[in-house]
């Protein structure tokens, strides 16, 4: 057997090059070193990266990787919050989590939502025909889904209240990545919408329970109790409000991402208006998720001395895994670079190997709880788009790898006849 490799520490920072190159950084560099992991450092820790589906499996043990202290302030001040469950380990992590799938895996739960999203999806189409106004796509279904996420979290928001959260949420999704302008409208956008859905949750604090009928969302969260039977503080009640509106309202980035597949493959087109059982649409979703970039990696820090792979990591270290290259690992997909829904045509999907919101197991680890309403959604939505007449100007479609999060650079400009 061969002795492991002694602990190493690279000189090189790649910071930098991470902000420079965006989803690209991370590939590029794992291909230019023979073997499944890369060395680097980052804001000034050594890191190791490692990809596939072992890797995953080998991220997501809390014995070997843990999240507390991992996620950079910038990271949390704009994206997750301060508190958050993405933040937690162990018992901490678990007694969290079991807010999340009660609200996001419940079947009539997410059958609820995507009734929501439907309805206000065809309300803006229609909007947007009698007006014949061109519209950008990724703003007007950030809208559509904060309206629904509004009306199903019950949400007691106008529809100008609602207009800013959907804007003040994608800010902080566009942010949370990069230093600059972009990222102080990050954190203005969470410090504005803490405040305001503060001011709900406090409201909700100050009435009984209701005696009969389903607690909304906001209730749900407002009066969650952590397993010492203590209300959770006011902030992070907020905080994991947030994650669960802002995740929904970020699908506008998948959304935009599957208008513009459709635009450069449109005989998919066909294949949805004609699948009513929405096979293919599911199919498709997953893989628009695959194809096309959203986060480019996750990290965390070594939870003591580590072997992987005859590599040793050293405790403290920050370990990457390649979402992005994963995704488009040749070794795990034929052609990666190809758009082809077909490969998702079978019941089963490995969940180690697409990893586009994170990995692992979704009751046991940081696998976002969120996907299901995610696929759901998409799918919905793109079997709406398919049947939605629209032309596409011209315009600069480019999606631009170096920005993260990225889209196409017009954010999809449609207009409808």
């Amino acid at each position: 057997m061969t002795p492991p490799k002694p602990f190493a520490a690279p000189l090189h920072d790649g910071t930098l090059g991470a902000l420079a190159q965006g989803y690209a950084w991370l590939p590029d560099r794992m291909r230019s070193v023979d073997g499944a992991v890369y060395r680097t450092r980052l804001l000034g820790r050594p890191a190791i990266a490692v990809r596939g589906p072992e890797a995953v499996r080998f991220f997501y043990d809390e014995g070997h990787v843990v999240r507390k202290e991992a996620l950079p302030g910038p990271v949390l001040d704009t994206l997750f919050g301060h508190g958050a469950v993405q933040s937690l380990d162990g018992e901490a992590h678990r007694a969290r989590e079991v807010l999340f799938p009660a609200l996001l895996k419940d079947e009539r739960g997410i059958a609820d939502l995507d009734a929501h999203v439907r309805r206000r999806w065809r309300e803006a189409a229609a909007a947007a025909a009698r007006h014949g106004d061109p519209v950008v796509l990724f703003d007007e279904v950030a809208q559509v889904l904060a309206l629904a996420v509004r009306d199903w979290a019950g949400l007691p928001l106008s529809d100008a209240e609602t207009g800013e959260l959907a804007r003040d949420c994608t800010a902080m999704v566009d942010g949370f990545a990069t230093p600059g302008l972009r990222h102080l409208r990050a954190r203005r956008a969470r410090t504005r919408q803490e405040t305001a859905l503060g001011a709900l949750v406090d409201a909700v604090r100050e009435e009984p329970p209701p005696a009969v009928g389903r607690p909304t969302v906001l209730e749900e969260v407002a009066r969650h109790r952590d397993p010492d039977g203590t209300l959770l503080d006011p902030h992070t009640a907020v905080v994991e409000l947030l994650n669960i509106v802002r995740p929904t309202i970020a699908i506008a980035w998948f959304v935009t991402f599957a208008a513009h597949a459709l635009h450069r493959w449109p005989h998919h087109r066909g294949l949805l208006r004609a699948d009513p059982t929405g096979v293919h649409a599911v199919a498709f979703a997953h893989e628009v998720r695959r194809f096309y970039p959203f986060a480019p990696f996750v990290g965390g820090l070594a939870a003591r001395d580590l072997t992987w792979q005859g590599e040793r990591i050293e405790e403290g270290a920050m370990v990457l895994l390649d979402l992005y290259g994963q995704n488009h690992d040749p070794d795990l997909w034929d052609h990666p670079y190809r758009f082809d829904p077909h490969r998702f045509a079978g019941a089963h999907r490995p969940p180690d190997r697409l990893v586009p919101q994170r990995g692992g197991d979704p009751a046991l680890g940081h696998r976002c709880p969120g996907e299901d309403i995610t696929v759901t959604l998409l799918a919905t939505l793109v079997g709406e788009l398919a049947r939605l007449e629209y032309a596409v100007p011209d315009q600069d479609l480019t999606i631009p790898l170096s920005r993260v999060p990225t889209l196409p650079r017009s954010g999809l400009v449609l207009r409808l006849p």
